[in-house]
């Protein structure tokens, strides 16, 4: 039977053809390498294995499963059956007989059985039931059309059950798209500081969540500012108006802002700011930071950062706490009411995320220290250390190497990484090997005579 699925666009009408395929066709099928089981555009598996069983109880009672999905292609001059809908029932039949790691079992009860009893594959071949399995015929819809068409069909096909997250549709609509690709690698490098720190669960990482955050992550400190997620990702890999520069840049930009925040706040998952809307915000600010030249690796400066940011947290769920108990904030308790108001709109729209990302920089801004614009010493600094200095020999601990106008460097005995000024009197002589060996370390050094 062909017919048009009805909504697709009048520029190519797709057709389909309504049939079905017993499960021993599917598994040769898929042994053959001619079911794709993972399209680009499809999502994660998100069934455990009592979703699976139950599908595998189905069959073997001989219950009606609804149909899946296949688009059929050519590649190479063979067949290949891509998976639109049914991933999951396909897997599960695959893995209980064997043809997928990850095998279960499932409770069910066999004809002349008077009990239920736990059966996995062997115990059903043995009792030579396993026809049951590989006879069972499965209604099959092969669609053909063009492959955004198709992809429209995946998106509306999965907009019920277990829908399709707005990042999931995105993946599937733009998984061709470089910036995605990306953002999925971050995403997948950060997994488990996700977990551990409680900022996603692992449903919300099977659903692709943190993939979401990454992208709004990296279009937004590429942009220098928090964006309108509603619209801003899907724009930038429909037009792929990120090139690789700018999405080199974005990588880096991301990873130097998440690796900053794991060591500055180790206790983040105490607090409410591992939540995805307060995290968000904080990331930005905290990347923005890093662009302006702040000082973020001083540690008592950062414990400083904690304890503001964990009592202002505090302060945030109090008052959330009275407006539960339809009690009001005092005026004593208004930024905390504000930023609370950021965060339980509906929406989390650009206006509230610039709101938030002001109060937190209120709370953090005057903590840090900014580096010295001026990075290195000048030519005229270089020739008055060199001429007033007492002893022209490395100052660096076992050195004391001399040092002559064409070798000698000159050293922050503050690093300035650390807030080092470029001054005459945070600057020493110190030869290559030492200079480049200490990095950013506050290191001793001989005196010079």
């Amino acid at each position: 039977m062909h017919g048009p699925v009805h909504g697709a666009p009048k520029r190519a009408a797709i057709t389909y053809r309504i049939g079905a395929k017993n499960v021993l066709d599917l598994v040769n099928l898929y042994n053959s390498e001619h079911l794709n089981l993972e399209p680009g555009y499809q999502r994660q598996s998100v069934w455990n294995d009592r979703d699976r069983a139950k599908v595998i109880d189905s069959i073997l009672r001989n219950y009606p499963l609804p149909a899946i999905f296949l688009y059929r292609r050519e590649e190479n001059g063979h067949i290949v059956f891509d998976v639109i809908d049914g991933k999951q029932r396909l897997e599960s039949i695959l893995r209980f007989t064997g043809n997928m790691r990850g095998r279960f079992r499932t409770k069910t009860q066999l004809p002349g059985e008077e009990d239920e009893e736990w059966l996995d594959w062997a115990r059903l071949r043995r009792a030579g039931e396993q026809h049951r399995i590989m006879g069972y015929e499965i209604p099959v819809i092969e669609v053909d059309g063009e492959m955004g068409d198709i992809i429209d069909v995946f998106v509306r096909i999965n907009s019920t059950g277990k829908a399709l997250t707005r990042q999931e549709q995105r993946h599937a609509r733009f998984y061709n798209s470089p910036f995605l690709r990306q953002a999925a690698k971050i995403a997948r490098r950060y997994e488990r500081y996700f977990l551990d720190s409680g900022i996603f669960s692992p449903g919300q990482l099977s659903r692709m969540k943190h993939v979401e955050l990454i992208c709004e992550l990296m279009l937004s400190m590429v942009q220098g500012d928090v964006l309108n997620k509603k619209t801003a990702l899907d724009r930038v890999m429909k037009t792929h108006s990120f090139d690789g520069r700018q999405i080199g840049k974005a990588d880096r930009m991301v990873k130097s802002a998440l690796n900053r925040i794991r060591k500055m706040f180790p206790q983040l998952k105490t607090t409410r700011l591992r939540q995805v809307t307060d995290f968000y915000s904080m990331a930005v600010l905290i990347g923005k930071f890093e662009q302006e030249g702040y000082i973020l690796n001083d540690r008592r400066r950062n414990r400083l950062a904690w304890d503001l940011l964990r009592a202002f947290a505090t302060r945030v769920d109090e008052v959330r706490e009275l407006q539960r108990s339809a009690k009001g904030a005092g005026p004593h308790q208004e930024l905390y009411r504000t930023y609370l108001l950021t965060v339980s709109q509906m929406t989390d729209d650009v206006n509230q995320r610039r709101k938030r990302e002001e109060i937190l920089r209120g709370i953090l801004g005057s903590v840090f220290a900014r580096k010295d614009s001026q990075r290195g010493f000048s030519a005229e600094q270089r020739r008055i250390l060199w001429n007033t200095a007492n002893a022209r020999v490395c100052t660096a601990p076992r050195c004391g190497k001399k040092l002559s106008w064409e070798d000698f460097t000159i050293d922050h005995i503050d690093p300035h990484s650390k807030g080092g000024r470029s001054r005459l009197d945070n600057a020493a002589l110190m030869c290559r090997k030492h200079n480049s060996a200490k990095g950013n370390r506050r290191a001793g050094r001989r005196p010079i005579s």
